[in-house]
């Protein structure tokens, strides 16, 4: 099933990331951590469809994606970038696997965040979360994206990282396996990791190295 909606608002979220709110087709419904296939309404773009993860609640009356712009590849992301409000997105049924078990460790690289943005809403929402912690991967602190949030979100809870940039405030090292040792201490807990797909093959590798439970590990490159 297709639905052509209308974006009503865009706001600009990092140098290159981008907030579009859009029309919500009546009865759509999906659980927080699902994407969906989108296309723009336009010729010779209409069948170039991406996966891209709703960033909204089920409950709110719009629907919501934050989009990242890989600018380099000219491909769809590019040219979402230069669409105003008014102009008409194709979307589809809901997908995905990244659903929210337990409590545990979200690790996210670049807009791998994007996934996981509407669970630790729907998680505010309900009060639920507490026993949760972040470890976000970036290059530099620009890229961060809905650091604000994120931080009003996790508190102590939340590490920030950036590969390519050293600032106080900030680790500046690789989420490898030092890191990963330093930082946790049960290995037995729910791991929930999501970024470019060669981060999170040595990420899987490295947590079941550790003694983590390939089953308790939700995983999604992006």
């Amino acid at each position: 099933m297709k639905y052509i909606v209308k974006i009503l608002k865009i706001e600009q979220v990092t140098h290159d990331v981008k907030r579009f709110v859009v029309e919500k087709p009546q009865n759509y419904k999906f659980i927080p951590g699902q994407a969906t296939y989108v296309s723009i309404n336009k010729k010779g773009w209409k069948e170039e469809e991406r996966p891209f993860t709703f960033t909204s609640l089920n409950e709110n009356p719009i629907l919501e994606f934050t989009i990242k712009k890989y600018e380099e590849r000219k491909g769809v992301t590019n040219e979402i970038h230069k669409l105003n409000p008014g102009d008409e997105l194709i979307i589809q049924e809901p997908f995905g696997t990244i659903n929210y078990k337990e409590p545990g460790i979200f690790i996210a690289g670049g807009a791998g965040i994007t996934p996981f943005i509407a669970i630790f809403r729907q998680l505010r929402e309900e009060n639920r979360l507490q026993g949760n912690k972040l470890i976000f991967s970036n290059k530099k602190q620009e890229d961060i994206i809905l650091e604000k949030e994120l931080k009003e979100m996790f508190r102590d809870n939340l590490i920030l990282t950036l590969t390519e940039e050293g600032k106080k405030e900030y680790e500046s090292k690789k989420i490898d396996e030092t890191f990963l040792k330093n930082k946790i201490k049960d290995f037995k807990q729910n791991f929930y990791i999501c970024g470019p797909p060669g981060m999170v093959e040595d990420l899987k590798k490295i947590l079941k190295k550790l003694g983590a439970d390939i089953q308790q590990i939700v995983f999604e490159g992006k």
